[in-house]
This record gives C-alpha cells, structure tokens and sequence, in this order.
C-alpha cells in the first residue's frame, strides 16, 4: 500500500511537471522601475494583461532597471537560459543586445520595442506612433497657453524623440504660427531629480506648459506646484497633477503583447516589424481636461482625423531648420523618413545634442 501511495505521488509530481513545462514563457525586461507610472508602468501592465487573458497557459516574469547597454545584455541572455520562450526587450538602447543574445539561442523568440535591427529570423521589432499624441498635444497647448512657449524634457536624440519634438510643434504652429518651444535634454529616461531641475529651470525662463519624453512624473508634480499646465507621458498621470493635466499620451501594448505570447503559444509566432497609432488602439489620449470645452472638442477632432488618416501630422511645406525644403506642399513623409528622422524643423531654436 506504502509503495502504492509512493508511486501515485510520483505520477502526480511528473503530471504537475509537464504541466509547468507546457506552459510558455513570456519574459520582460523594463528600463525603469514598474513604478515609475510612465514608460515602464505602461509595459508592465501589458504584462499582466497577458497572464489576465492567457491564465494557465502563461507563465511570465519580468526585470525592472535594468540599464542599457552591458548590463542589458546579460539580462536577456539570463532570461534566455532560463527557458523563456519569448523575450520582450522594452527600450531602444536594449537594440544590439537584443540581436546579440538572438543569434546564440534561435529557438527563443525576441521582441525589441522602438527599434528597428531584426538581424536574426527570431527577432521582430514594434513601435507605436507616439507622435500623433505629441501632435495634438501641441495644438491643445497652443490654445492654452498665454505666454505662447512651452518647454519640452526631452531624454535622448533618438529618432522617436526628434520626432515627438518635431511633432509637438507642427501641432502648436497649426494653431499659433509663432509658438515658440524651449527644449532641455536630461540624458536619462528616468531620473527623477534631474527632470525637476529641467521643469524648474523652463518655467523660470517663462514657459507655461511642461511637455516631456522622460517616464517620471517630476514635471507634472513641478507644473502642479508653480501653477503651469502639464501633459502626462505614456501614461495617465492625472492623480500626480489634478489641476495641472491637460492630457496624456497613453502607450497601449498589451493588446500586442497578448497577441504575440499567443502566436508563440499557437506555433504561428513569425518575424514582423509593426508601427501602430491610434487607429489600431496602440496610442490614446487622456481625458482632455483644465481647459475650455471648445479646446477639448477641437484635440478630439484632430485625433479623429489623424485615426482616419484625414490628417498625417507630417505634411508639407515643412522646412529644416537651416530652412531648406524638407516636404512640399501637400506631400506626406513616409514612413521611413519619419522612423529615420535625426533633424529639427524650422522654427525650433538650439541644435540637436550630439
């Protein structure tokens, strides 16, 4: 009887077994903390739609702050040899060590985000249009501002970052042709500290509106305590700033992440490089709030028709900023030209950090 019960356990135990191996794997890894209520928050909720909408056939697991770079670089390969099936590397700088850790273990799937090196079949890359927030976000700020300048906490001269800068102002000058923009780089995408410095130091130059693609919400809670208008970053941060949120751009990826994670699941997983905005639910706005209905009813115009494809942000005549033609009347960038573009339009003062 003894040996009967033995046996039994061991088959229960090797049942239990196989069921955790047959689950998949789904591993993140984040550039700041799960915390941060921007960038990372963001993907971590992604994460927990997975295992919400996937249950007993997932298992996933995460690492938050990891740096770019080196330290990048072993955590993925961590993750690897620890038998992820599928890898999500959540930061652009996380680009070469995403490919590197690739070509040594073909059997895992790798995700990069914002990036655009898939030189492994293994490897896809996805974006967002994040841009189309910043567009309407300028409009918005162009009709509430009085002192007719916002300032901009930018994090590196990264095309999504050059972008987002550029876009921010085609949509404040489509409202204002003189808006003016003032822009503070903090090398860094989270360092709390050093996106207050750069708050403060732009409204004591004489902005009214902080915008920002840093994950903190240090500027939100700086405008709040000055008494300036602010815009979220990747995620509703309106309990930071009650009174001082205009709107946010709000990064959506678990749909993504619960439709790759089931490719895997499904053997249909294949290599793709995807780019999505608000047509396809990958961007949103916050609620439109601190400001007059008709301003309110105008930002949801312009998302609407930017999610149509009316309205392409990036539509001639735009200028460079040395003031050569870039787009012509009524011509549109492509696509290419917008995921590659390293230069300020007209009307943007300073030059681009090297």
């Amino acid at each position: 009887m003894k040996r009967l019960a033995t046996s039994l356990a061991i088959l229960l135990l090797a049942a239990g077994t196989a069921a955790a191996q047959d689950k998949t794997k789904a591993c993140f890894i984040y550039v700041g903390p799960i915390g941060d209520f921007g960038w990372s928050y963001q993907h971590e909720q992604g994460r927990l739609q997975v295992e919400k909408e996937l249950g007993d056939q997932v298992e996933t697991a995460y690492l938050e702050s990891v740096p770019e770079g080196g330290d990048a670089e072993r955590a993925i390969e961590r993750f690897a040899r620890s038998g992820c099936d599928i890898i999500f590397t959540t930061s652009f700088g996380y680009m070469d060590a995403t490919n590197k850790v690739a070509g040594r273990f073909p059997d895992v799937k790798f995700e990069h985000a914002t990036g655009y090196k898939r030189e492994h079949p293994n490897v896809s890359t996805y974006n967002s249009k994040f841009y189309q927030g910043r567009y309407v976000s300028g409009q918005i700020a162009a009709e509430v501002s009085k002192s007719g300048q916002a300032g901009y906490i930018a994090s590196f001269p990264i095309p999504e970052v050059v972008r987002g800068i550029n876009a921010f102002l085609l949509g404040a000058r489509s409202v204002n042709p003189e808006f003016g923009l003032k822009i503070v780089w903090v090398n860094s995408w989270f360092d709390p500290g050093r996106e207050a410095d750069a708050a403060k130091a732009l409204l004591d130059q004489g902005v009214d509106i902080l915008t920002q693609h840093t994950d903190s919400t240090a500027p939100m809670q700086v405008a709040a305590e000055r008494g300036a208008f602010a815009f979220g970053q990747a995620s509703d941060q309106i309990a930071f700033g009650p009174k001082t949120q205009l709107s946010a751009i709000v990064d959506d990826w678990g749909p993504y992440y619960v439709e790759r994670v089931k490719a895997v699941i499904d053997g249909t997983w294949a290599q793709s490089d995807t780019w999505h905005g608000f047509a396809e639910g990958n961007v949103a706005m916050a609620p439109f709030t601190n400001m007059p209905d008709a301003v309110a009813t105008h930002a949801q115009e312009t998302v609407d028709a930017i999610k149509s494809g009316a309205l392409e942000p990036f539509t001639g005549p735009i200028n460079k900023q040395d003031g050569s033609v870039w787009l012509e009347e009524g011509q549109k960038a492509s696509e290419g030209e917008l995921l590659g573009l390293n230069f300020y339009i007209e009307g943007i003062d300073g030059s681009l950090p090297k």
